[in-house]
């Protein structure tokens, strides 16, 4: 059977939440482990996903190969991908790409919102794409098997992205700017390019990024994923529900404001409602994932075509992308 991947996710996470990925079925899941946290700070963070390993072992473990999927699945378990949604964790030291992947970072963001030095992000007014450092940094990233996600980047930027990584990049977590104009939504250009050159998109659940917010309906969300098939093809579609359950505001906060405002970021919020929207009463959690497959085979797609967006697709980026470049090299000369 074809795995349920999960593309994003960032739950206060406990047993309780571990169990709802075993009851949804989730074979793999992508977890941002870092926001604006430095190196130094990230490595605490995986070691509270150590403890959580050793704690959970029968609930989840650590996934660093896409083999892991199927690992995760013949033990029923959930395979955990590290993933971090700014490139602070490398602070501005090219070498730390290596040393992250190494310690099983497998996605990265080149910007969160903001103009980083590797890119711009999403609500900066001008875009200036890739910056030299950011050309350096991809290639590094694709050098080592770390993948390139912009789900938080401008257009030019992911653009530049696109046609300058030597492998497929990810936008984890984001839905077509033409069903909902958020910031952070891509453009049909976009999806186009990402499509073509082998990408993938992770569809959002996040109320900011839905038609209607929190009462976007299972069918509205199934619709604009079939639209998006007829767009750009099956093949590069994939679910990234940018979940954060049982976070407190305060954790909102600290990834629109991290440490580069004095003042409150209200993101895609506003004063009147700075926190956490309510999820669609459909999708509270990862129980729910099945509402998200019935909606699809009520477009008409077929089995196989949603076998694929609900992990699939995943799976075959995740074989493409996670391998080191000396060993593909090291292979090859066999």
């Amino acid at each position: 059977m074809t795995p349920r991947i999960d593309g994003l996710q960032y739950a206060n996470w406990s047993e309780k939440i571990f169990r709802q990925l075993r009851q949804g079925g989730v074979d793999a899941v992508h977890v941002t482990i870092t926001y604006h946290e430095t190196f130094r700070e990230t490595v605490l963070n995986i070691e509270a996903w150590n403890r959580w390993f050793e704690c959970f072992p029968t609930l989840i473990f650590q996934g660093r190969t896409a083999a892991d999927v199927a690992r995760a699945r013949a033990t029923r378990r959930t395979a955990i991908f590290f993933g971090s949604q700014n490139p602070s964790c490398m602070e501005d030291d090219i070498g730390l790409v290596e040393v992250l992947h190494t310690l099983g970072l497998r996605f990265m963001q080149l910007t969160y919102n903001n103009q980083s030095l590797l890119a711009t992000g999403c609500y900066e007014a001008e875009d200036s794409g890739l910056t030299r450092m950011g050309r350096a940094v991809v290639s590094e990233m694709n050098r080592v098997g770390l993948v390139v996600d912009m789900s938080h980047s401008g257009e030019r930027s992911t653009l530049d992205a696109i046609a300058h990584s030597t492998r497929p990049i990810a936008i984890t977590h984001a839905n077509p700017a033409t069903w909902h104009p958020a910031l952070r939504n891509k453009s049909d250009k976009v999806l186009r390019e990402l499509s073509a050159s082998g990408g993938i998109l992770g569809f959002s659940l996040y109320p900011h990024h839905l038609k209607g917010g929190s009462h976007c309906t299972a069918q509205e969300f199934c619709q604009m994923i079939a639209r998006t098939a007829d767009l750009i093809g099956i093949g590069a579609l994939a679910i990234g529900t940018d979940l954060c359950q049982d976070q407190p505001d305060s954790v909102v906060e600290w990834m629109r404001s991290g440490r580069w405002t004095k003042a409150i970021d209200f993101g895609e919020g506003s004063a009147e409602s700075p926190g956490f929207p309510p999820m669609p009463q459909w999708f509270q959690n990862n129980c729910h994932f099945g509402a998200i497959e019935s909606g699809l085979h009520d477009f008409g797609m077929s089995g196989s075509e949603v076998a694929a967006i609900m992990g699939g697709n995943w799976l075959d980026f995740f074989s493409r992308s996670f391998t080191f470049e000396s060993v593909k090299q090291e292979r090859a000369a066999e």
